[in-house]
């Protein structure tokens, strides 16, 4: 993660710079770039899209969203991956997926790559539950451990293989273990 330094940057003037690859995020003034996702980090985001997408998008109950710049509360956040809930989807004049998105996924997915500190992937997902996200997930692949963190509930760690992994309930016909999600490494 490199921080860029800069003076004071309002979010107004931060939305008008031009995107950078990986992805910046505003949080708290700051410019923070983030790390650029490697092979773990990679395997396990296409097939958490793929998975979740199989369950949710056919039936019109949610989309998932790589990589999906969500702007809200003061802050503008790439989680890896963000779960929309069919209705929350912003639409343009023509019925179509907007470009831009001035809210909280339902549902947040975080991939710790070997270069990103936990804290700050923590305080975005917090941010998002502050506001209208149900739940968000932290994936470690070094430690082959799952943060879960539920609105207004204590986290929850998950490191067992056979545990299933606690999922929102417009999701509720996902399911995932943790040998699961880890054995997509080894594939």
């Amino acid at each position: 993660m490199v921080r860029t330094p800069s003076k004071n940057i309002t979010l107004a003037e931060f939305l008008m710079l031009p995107e950078t690859k990986p992805a910046s995020e505003y949080i708290n003034g700051e410019i923070i770039q983030k790390p650029m996702p490697q092979g773990k980090h990679s395997t396990i985001r296409g097939e958490i899209i793929s998975t979740i997408s199989s369950i949710v998008k056919s039936k019109r109950i949610a989309r998932v969203f790589p990589e999906l710049r969500c702007t809200f509360a003061g802050r503008s956040i790439v989680p890896d991956i963000s779960v929309f809930t069919w209705q929350r989807i912003p639409r343009d004049e023509n019925g179509e997926v907007a470009n831009v998105f001035q809210a909280a996924p339902d549902w947040t997915i975080e991939i710790l790559s070997p270069d990103q500190r936990t804290t700050k992937v923590t305080k975005n997902i917090l941010h998002c539950l502050n506001y209208e996200t149900q739940m968000g997930w932290l994936i470690d692949p070094e430690e082959q451990t799952v943060f879960v963190y539920i609105r207004n509930q204590q986290p929850v760690m998950l490191d067992e293989l056979e545990a299933l992994l606690p999922v929102p309930d417009f999701a509720s016909e996902l399911r995932l273990t943790v040998g699961d999600l880890f054995g997509w490494l080894l594939e």
